[in-house]
């Protein structure tokens, strides 16, 4: 049997997904990212390696690929390919019939639509600012003195929302410390910061092309107030799909891996 692998170092966290000849997942790993994007991908490579008997290390995998803001650096890669790319392939190859893709990575939010074949036909990107990003959530939930999933999952109690007008994170910090300090509700804090967010992936869906539907890929595809927030602005459902979607950039590295090694 022959092994294929991706490994998506990203900014906040490295990915690696194997398959085997057949595409399916038979290893996976996600591991908080190091300084060091080398050591970053080493880390989860030897932890998705680990957990499949027949391999011993990367050099075991028939064919590797690496994508990511830090794809340069993947030991033993045969070859790098964009994480635009990759999460294209990785929602394909899980759910053909989602067209759309907003990905929010931990430095910059994504729009992207894929082809009939899983390749890109279109993006946008914004990576001018870390508002609506991965970071962003985290300086939130530090404000309200709250772990991420805690946060996420806060503006879905909420019966009303109080408008976050900051557009950078830095600011919009500021004005939420301002506003627990005044006392206001929590959730409608919360739910105002996910509605701002919402916003910013508005334009991202619309040069994506989505129009009745849309995934989220990336760690923030799990913030459940977020995605209840994008469905409200879209006005659009929001696909969930059946694999972690924050594996998505390696699982479309891994099935390029296995596409270009059983060719």
């Amino acid at each position: 049997m022959k092994y294929f692998g991706g490994c998506d170092v990203g900014s906040t966290y490295a990915k690696c997904v194997i398959l085997d000849e057949n595409g399916k997942i038979v290893s996976d790993s996600t591991v908080r990212s190091k300084i060091n994007p080398v050591a970053s991908a080493q880390l989860a490579l030897d932890e998705a390696i680990n957990k499949i008997e027949s391999i011993k290390s990367a050099q075991d995998l028939s064919y590797l690929i690496g994508t990511g803001y830090g794809r340069n650096k993947v030991p033993f890669a045969d070859e790098n390919i964009s994480e635009i790319s990759c999460h294209a392939m990785g929602v394909h190859v899980t759910n053909p019939n989602v067209k759309a893709i907003i990905d929010i990575g931990g430095q910059d939010v994504k729009g992207i639509a894929i082809d009939t074949d899983g390749t890109v036909k279109n993006f946008a990107m914004n990576d001018k600012c870390a508002a609506g990003t991965g970071r962003f959530f985290e300086a939130m939930a530090n404000a309200f003195e709250m772990t991420l999933p805690e946060f996420c999952k806060l503006s879905l109690k909420a019966k009303n929302t109080i408008p976050i007008t900051a557009q950078c994170t830095v600011f919009a910090e500021s004005e939420v410390i301002s506003l627990v300090g005044e006392g206001k509700p929590m959730d409608e804090i919360a739910a105002g910061i996910q509605l701002a967010v919402a916003k910013r992936c508005f334009v991202m869906a619309k040069k994506a092309g989505a129009t009745d539907s849309i995934t989220l890929t990336g760690g923030c595809a799990k913030n459940d107030g977020l995605k209840k927030a994008i469905e409200k602005v879209l006005k659009i459902k929001v696909v969930d799909l059946s694999i972690d979607p924050q594996l998505m950039g390696a699982l479309g590295a891994a099935e390029y891996a296995r596409q270009k090694g059983m060719a």
